[in-house]
């Protein structure tokens, strides 16, 4: 099993201590010093939740620049809003900064407001997505791409500078549909996803599909699962549910919609909407109870060791960790030392 540190930014409008990049930045060291796989940004527009990521190259190649090993990866590049060439140009840059670490996973996006920067795009952003990342991998490996040029004519482009890895690293970012993780798989592709809207058994069928077809479309290759999974680890359980309940609430309501979807307590036809706010705070409640025990990774280094060897059984290969949902910069950087403990004891367990 492999960690990595995954950021959203829980308030973009306001400023921590240490900057709006501080605790991306001193993580990514942290990262890079002690083994962790990968460090992941977002691409998030308009909305104060998330908003500090508008670009995950500017802020993978910031990432880049202050590390050494660790990966540098989008998480994840909304692929209709964008020409593919600039992504490959981008990205390239990411690759040469950090000398061939970079990787990149796609998503199709599904917030209309998102998509005021290229709205022609938003009813086939599905099927833009896959051409996209087919684009971009050709780019990538210094093929040309056909465009028509500013007066109407026939041209074909290549992009600059050359990467420096031969192969760019793909995964497709997932919500949870199985349509969505069997694509994954017929695109060759690594898979994203999250535990908002789906449980653990749904997701280990779904893996068990995105494996089919990986392999199916690979002649027999597993592929690569990443869990984004919100994250503390500290020395006492009871501290850390204390410590998360009010920004993990904060994130659940305003993710409400997608997390019904997996409450057995609301019936699938309910009008969510029509909740009084009383009734909306006891769900809430029930939901964050349900994901500080089996959501997230939440507790002493023993219970976190505990769920990793829940998510190796169903096949995930890599927990990309959420750390900044709303907590204190200076516990975010203090958890980072237990998740370090986290991975070791969980590289020791696999090795006996």
């Amino acid at each position: 099993m492999d960690f990595s540190l995954f950021y959203f930014a829980n308030d973009s409008s306001e400023e921590s201590a240490s900057g709006r990049y501080g605790v991306l930045l001193a993580g990514a060291r942290f990262a890079d010093r002690h083994g962790f796989a990968a460090v992941w940004t977002p691409e998030r527009h308009f909305h104060p939740f998330g908003g500090t990521y508008p670009n995950p190259a500017v802020t993978g190649a910031a990432v880049a620049a202050v590390t050494e090993r660790v990966a540098v990866r989008a998480g994840s590049v909304v692929a209709p809003l964008h020409h593919p060439a600039r992504i490959a140009e981008e990205w390239s840059v990411v690759d040469n900064i950090s000398g061939g670490r970079a990787g990149v996973s796609f998503a199709s996006g599904w917030h209309p407001v998102d998509f005021s920067l290229r709205p022609e795009a938003f009813e086939k952003r599905k099927s833009v997505m896959a051409e996209t990342i087919e684009q971009v991998r050709a780019l990538w490996r210094g093929e040309p791409l056909s465009v028509t040029d500013g007066v109407g004519r026939p041209a074909e482009i290549r992009t600059f500078p050359p990467p420096v890895r031969g192969e760019l690293p793909v995964w497709v970012t997932s919500a949870g549909g199985v349509e969505t993780f069997r694509a994954a798989g017929e695109l060759r592709a690594g898979l994203l996803t999250h535990l908002l809207g789906q449980d653990l058994d749904e997701l280990a069928g779904k893996i068990t599909e995105y494996r089919a077809s990986h392999a199916a479309a690979t002649e027999g290759e597993r592929g690569h699962v990443v869990l984004m999974l919100h994250t503390l680890v500290g020395e006492d359980r009871e501290r850390v549910r204390d410590a998360v309940r009010e920004p993990m609430t904060a994130y659940l309501r305003s993710s409400f919609h997608l997390i019904a979807k997996s409450m057995p307590d609301i019936p699938a036809d309910f009008d969510i909407d029509s909740l009084d706010p009383e009734d909306l705070d006891f769900l809430l409640e029930r939901a964050f109870d349900r994901y500080f025990e089996t959501g997230g990774l939440f507790g002493t280094v023993e219970d976190a060791a505990r769920m990793v060897d829940r998510l190796r059984d169903i096949g995930v290969d890599e927990v990309a960790c959420l750390v900044d949902f709303g907590l204190p910069d200076q516990q975010i950087l203090d958890g980072l030392h237990h998740l370090a403990r986290l991975r070791e004891t969980v590289r020791q367990g696999a090795a006996r």
